[in-house]
């Protein structure tokens, strides 16, 4: 079928003329009119007769111009799924994150894209590292966010450093090491409020106790959740290892507290992982945007 002929035949029935069809579409009457008398012979249809100075549709005219009709209304929803897709504004987003910024960065994160582009269904795995990476290079994920030690990855993936935090040792204010510098022997002694065994940051204590010949710290109370693990602290009992990012508001309001530790350092890195060679999906792309923006917002 001649979908140029049926569109001519379409827009001419549309105006009721030959003459406003030509106008409209800025070709001749005469081409327009050969045009129709072909698809005509095609479908072996009449299709339109005169009627006064314009034209009127045949009974089987008007059955082709409904079906027409429908064509086309779904030709301009496909022009529009592909112009609101191409920039992102529909889609889906898969996201595989580790438990810090599933928890503590990605609701901003969400939040800012999500006021710009409400229609994007985003979907949120919370795992560890391991299995972030697992689901991107399984296809089940478009994105890998995870927070610890860096990774080492494989050719497959693309990371990228979005940036770093620190590890803070915390205490409740009535503590004795509240504010005061201790060595990490001392600091070891203490009972400890963490997250269950998986925690990254746990096995980052751990093998800081190996590193130094030191002893494993009693690891008190251990809960599934960072939030559970410092408001346990902050009750008074024990001490806590964590990200800054946890932690910060809670010491600027006091009632956490710092424990400095001497000669110790360590930092939590934050990183964005991709498949590397493959194009991401507009709504992906955008999602990475927002969050770029916002890391750059929050370094500013």
């Amino acid at each position: 079928m001649n979908l140029h002929a049926l569109r001519l035949f379409y827009e001419t029935a549309s105006l009721g003329s030959v003459t406003r069809a030509s106008e409209k579409l800025s070709i001749s009457q005469p081409a327009i009119t050969a045009q129709i008398k072909k698809f005509e012979q095609e479908l072996s249809l009449i299709l339109l007769r005169r009627e006064g100075r314009g034209i009127a549709l045949t009974e089987a005219g008007q059955e082709v111009y409904r079906l027409a009709n429908r064509l086309f209304a779904a030709e301009y929803r496909i022009e529009q799924f592909a112009e609101n897709y191409g920039r992102g504004e529909i889609g889906s987003v898969a996201i595989a994150a580790t438990y810090l910024p599933a928890h503590f960065l990605l609701p901003g994160w969400i939040a800012a894209f999500k006021q710009q582009y409400e229609q994007v269904e985003l979907s949120i795995t919370t795992t560890h590292s391991g299995g972030a990476l697992r689901r991107l290079l399984d296809l089940q994920a478009d994105i890998a966010i995870y927070g610890g030690s860096p990774e080492q990855h494989s050719d497959d993936i693309e990371a990228e450093e979005l940036f770093r935090d620190e590890l803070w040792f915390v205490v409740a204010p009535d503590h004795p090491y509240a504010n005061r510098s201790v060595s990490l022997a001392d600091m070891m002694r203490e009972p400890f409020v963490m997250r269950a065994e998986g925690s990254s940051t746990r096995e980052r204590l751990f093998s800081l106790c190996r590193t130094h010949n030191l002893p494993a710290p009693t690891v008190a109370l251990q809960f599934s959740g960072l939030y559970e693990a410092t408001r346990a602290v902050i009750a008074g009992y024990g001490a806590n290892f964590v990200s800054s990012l946890v932690v910060r508001e809670d010491v600027k309001r006091g009632v956490l507290c710092r424990v400095q530790v001497e000669d110790f350092s360590l930092e939590n890195v934050i990183m964005i992982c991709t498949r590397s060679g493959e194009h991401l999906s507009p709504a992906a792309a955008n999602l990475l945007q927002v969050i770029h923006e916002a890391n750059r917002f929050k370094r500013d």
